[in-house]
This record gives structure tokens, sequence and C-alpha cells, in this order.
């Protein structure tokens, strides 16, 4: 990824992390197609010929997602495409859930997301921050600065541009502040890039556009359970667990990061940010349109009531996704240079987006929603809740969310959230209980992978910077995995309950 001129840094696996990585994707290549022959043969006879063959292509799609035996893409294009040629359901059903609604949340939203780096904004929000002189005073007040940033920057723009924004920015101070060469090791240095990468995860749970398992949750939800949750319903549970994990977040690291004398003058960060431009401008603009219209909705349904006529007609008008699209192409609109036709983003910028997580989060909701017509999520749900004993919210949410975390600390956030929570929802109808806490739960855990460079692409670039340990993230990952596994699942079931989530759709 290539930001202001300078490439972001990429994460060199060592020799023994690309032999496992390569005994992982070989494994996968060969696990998925033996899975699905296997379950033809070993599975009883009460499964009828549809559920057998969704569960055989099902496993095989879980095994090349877990593994990454080929790009998670083109696994989720291959399972459907599979299903159709077996005969499992109409290439109409199949393919539909690809133009879900919230597909085109994610487009929209990510298109909103290119503006803001192509036009600088992002950068300029970084400098102002730390052209504070309070802030520059100590090394606690920077890393909680520079973690409150990445988490304010990420509910907004993907995890990833967020730690690649910040990172050159974290290892310019820590180097004024440490006065150390880019390959010295300092406690400051290291409490603030690894501040930098989990708050870059922290922040993304705020709102529903912050990271994609936010948007599996909510398209999972609607179409396999059909419950409803509102841009301003999710913000009302994300932006509480965003301030409790950051806090906690900032606590521990800035308490490692020293008491090193502070950084030189601030006014030379304030130097380098010239005039708003126009394009800025028009960013600000578009991005302000959005959230203005993404709450508005849940805003005047929580004051006036769910079944208010005006409520209801709002949420018919300004739906999320029609919303995501139409600030996105006010960007294309909005003019920088009105007497050359420079407009404020151009498609080549904007193809630029992560078009396979729209890919991932289509295919996904086919094979859940094949899952669910079939009868086997039932059954799963069913098998799971009695091997647990899981049978109320909170249980369900501490398990679903502890394997989520277990999950995403080995494969990416999108995948956790693809595969667990159909599992929640299916298990929560199971129970007889209301399936959104749970989901939320586990879309939440998704999001908390600390502990392994691996594990994320913000973990990936600050280790790549050769200033963090790997014992170093294991460590601080751990406390903060443990916390948030403790805290998080009755947290998310209250603020459940406080915000009414999951309306019928």
């Amino acid at each position: 990824m290539v930001r202001n001129g300078k490439e972001a840094p990429r994460y060199q696996l060592s020799e023994a992390e690309q032999r496992f990585e390569r005994w992982r994707r070989r494994l996968g290549l060969g696990l998925g197609p033996l899975a699905f022959a296997a379950t033809f043969v070993l599975t009883p006879p009460t499964l009828t010929a549809s559920e057998r063959t969704t569960l055989a292509v099902v496993l095989w799609v879980l095994l090349w997602w877990v593994t990454e035996a080929v790009p998670l893409p083109v696994a989720a294009l291959f399972g459907p495409t599979l299903l159709v040629m077996l005969h499992a359901d109409t290439p109409t059903a199949l393919f539909s859930p690809f133009a879900d609604p919230v597909i085109f949340l994610f487009l929209g939203s990510f298109i909103l997301a290119e503006g803001t780096v192509a036009s600088g904004l992002d950068r300029r929000l970084a400098l102002s921050v730390l052209s504070w002189r309070w802030v520059t005073r100590t090394p606690f007040r920077i890393v909680a600065a520079m973690g409150f940033l990445g988490a304010a920057v990420s509910m907004w723009l993907s995890n990833t541009a967020t730690a690649a924004m910040l990172y050159p920015l974290a290892l310019a101070v820590a180097r004024s502040l440490e006065n150390a060469s880019s390959k010295s090791r300092s406690p400051f240095a290291t409490a603030l890039l690894l501040t930098i990468a989990y708050t870059a995860s922290i922040g993304g749970i705020g709102t529903p556009v912050g990271t994609p398992p936010n948007l599996i949750a909510i398209g999972q939800l609607e179409k396999l359970a059909g419950l409803r949750v509102t841009f301003f319903q999710w913000m009302g549970v994300g932006v509480p667990v965003v301030l409790l994990m950051l806090a906690v977040c900032v606590i521990h690291l800035g308490r490692q990061a020293g008491k090193t004398t502070a950084m030189g003058s601030p006014e030379a960060l304030h130097a380098e940010l010239p005039p708003l431009s126009p394009k800025e401008r028009n960013v600000v603009l578009a991005f302000s349109l959005a959230v203005a219209l993404w709450l508005l909705p849940g805003t005047m349904a929580f004051a006036l009531g769910e079944g208010h006529p005006w409520a209801q007609g709002v949420s018919r008008t300004f739906p999320e996704g029609a919303v995501a699209i139409l600030a996105a192409t006010l960007l294309f609109v909005l003019p920088v240079r009105w007497e050359k036709l420079e407009l404020t983003l151009s498609w080549r910028e904007a193809k630029a987006i992560d078009w396979g997580t729209l890919v991932l989060f289509g295919g996904g909701l086919s094979l859940g929603n094949q899952l669910f017509k079939t009868g086997l999520a039932a059954k799963a749900g069913e098998s799971l809740v009695t091997m647990t004993g899981a049978r109320d919210v909170l249980s369900l949410s501490y398990l679903f969310a502890l394997a989520a975390l277990v999950l995403t600390e080995t494969t990416s956030n999108t995948a956790a959230a693809t595969v667990v929570c159909p599992l929640a929802i299916a298990a929560a109808q199971a129970a007889g209980v209301n399936p959104v806490a749970p989901t939320v739960a586990a879309a939440v855990a998704a999001s908390l992978a600390f502990m392994l460079p691996v594990s994320t692409p913000p973990n990936a670039i600050v280790y790549g910077s050769g200033l963090i340990r790997v014992t170093d993230m294991l460590r601080h990952g751990a406390f903060l995995d443990f916390l948030a596994l403790a805290a998080i699942p009755p947290l998310v079931v209250f603020l459940c309950r406080v915000f009414s989530l999951g309306t019928l759709g």
C-alpha cells in the first residue's frame, strides 16, 4: 500500500514462519477436497441429499478459509459455484447474496475511505493532534494521543490504512524522543507502536463500517434471523466497547513507555500542514453527509419510537447502503478545479479499494443462507447447545466470543466472523434466545487479535519496524485478550438490551 509517496512497511516472515505457512496452505489444499469426499461416506443416512451436499461444500470452503490455502475471496466464490453445479439450489438463490444491500454499504464506505486517504485528510488529522504542545510533554500523553487518534480514525477507515498512516509518524516521534536509530529498541517505541497496532483494530469496532466483521454480523443477522441492527444501534454498543478497550490499552501500554524527556518543538509538525485543500473540503462534506444520514434513522427511532411514522419514513428513505453510495458518488461529482474538470476522486483511485472483502462477504452470506435453508444450521445449533450446555444469552456470548478470539489469532478477522457468526445465530435459535448479543460478541471478538504479528495487518506493520519482539506482542496481547474476553460479553449483552438491538427486518 502506498501512502503519500511512501510504501507501507511489509512484515517479512522468518524462515520458520514461512515453512509453517507453506505447510498450513498445503495441508489445507488437500484437506478441503478430502473432507468434501468424506462427508458423503461418513455422514449418517438421516441427512437428506441436499443437506449432505451443502455440508460437504461448506466444510471444504471452511478449511480453505482457515488455512488460507487459496485467497479467501476465491474460496468464497468457489463454494456457491460448486453448490450450483451439484444442484443444491438455483443459481439465483446462491448468487443473489453477492448483491445484498450490505455489500453496497461496504462498497460506498470503502470509496469514502479511499477518498480520505487520497486527499491526505487522514495525515492532516494525525499531524494536527501531534502538533499540540500539551500532547508532547510526556511519553504517556503521546501514547494516549496516538491511541485515541488510531481508534477514532479506524472507526471510519480500514484498520490497515489507519496503522499504515500512523506508523511513519510514530517512528518519527520515537526517534525524536529517544534520539534513537531505526533499529534500536526502547520501552517507549515498543509501547507507541503496539498502541498504534492495537487501537487500529479496537477502533474499527465502533461503527458498522469500521471493520468487515461488524457488517458481516449485521448482514447475517438480517439475512439468517430476520433481525435488523441500525447504524445508530451498532454505535450504541460499539463505541462503549471501543472506549473500554482503548482505556485499558492506553493505560497498560502508557505505563510501559518510560519517563524520557519530551520531544522537540511540535511546531515543526504543524509546519508540514498546508491550508485545507478543496479536495479535503469535499471529502469532509461527503463524509459528514454520510455520517449524518447513517445516524438519522436510528436517532429518530430512538427519540420517537420504532413505530412512529416519521421514524419509519426516514428509515425507508435513507437505508445505509444507499446513503453510502450517494456520499461516494459525491466524490466523483464535486470539483477540485472546475476549469480542468478535476474532480475529488478518480476511478483509478477508487478501484484500489478492497474488492476481495466484498466477494468474501457475499460468499459467506450465500453459504450461511444455504445452511439455514437446508436445516443444517438448526441441527448444528442444537448440537452445540447440547454439548456445551450454553443455553442463556450470556453463556452463548462467552462461547462464541472465545471461538472468534481463538480463530482470529491465526486467520483474518473477516474469515473468523464469517465462520463463527452463523453458528452463533444457529445456537441461539436452538436455545430459544435472541441471537443478536452472541453474534455481536463474536464479531467484536474477531477484531481483537493482539498476540501475533500474523494475526492482523496492523500487527504485521508495526512488527516490521524491528523495534518489537514477538515476546512483547505475546505478553501484552495476551493480557488484553484475557481482559477483553472477560469484560466484553457481559457489556455487549447489557448494551444490546439498552439500545434494543435486533428489530424485525
